[in-house]
């Protein structure tokens, strides 16, 4: 397994920021639920204790829908999703690509996840366990 590198994201305003343990070769999955397939998340999924909320504790609201396991994190200033706990693996959290700097990313995949019927493919997308 590569060792892991530490990544820096937050929202757009910056008010948000994070960082992640990750390998510099990512892995980020295209979700085609609901909410994903509209904001265009791509999911980079991480164990809890190798995410670290930075700063901006105090910007951040919480949505949550249907069983409302799922905690959607948005910036209450710029509103953006930079993180979030998923339903399908409510023991990682997943941080969008998209919100990522990119300065230690060698490289990514990414690869179609099914969100619509999750349930059986929640062993892929829960890849970390």
């Amino acid at each position: 397994m590569a060792l892991p590198t530490t990544h820096l994201g937050s929202c757009h305003c910056r008010a948000v920021t994070w960082e992640i343990r990750a390998p510099a070769q990512l892995v980020v999955d295209e979700c085609d639920c609901s909410i994903c397939k509209m904001v265009g998340y791509l999911h980079i999924n991480v164990e809890k204790p190798d995410f670290t909320l930075l700063t901006g504790q105090d910007c951040i609201s919480t949505y949550t829908f249907n069983t409302g396991i799922a905690q959607h994190y948005f910036c209450t200033k710029c509103g953006i999703k930079s993180f979030y706990v998923p339903r399908s693996n409510p023991n990682i959290y997943s941080v969008n690509f998209r919100c990522l700097d990119r300065a230690n990313v060698a490289g990514f995949e990414v690869r179609p996840a099914e969100g619509l019927s999750w349930e059986q493919v929640a062993a892929r997308m829960g890849h970390l366990k």
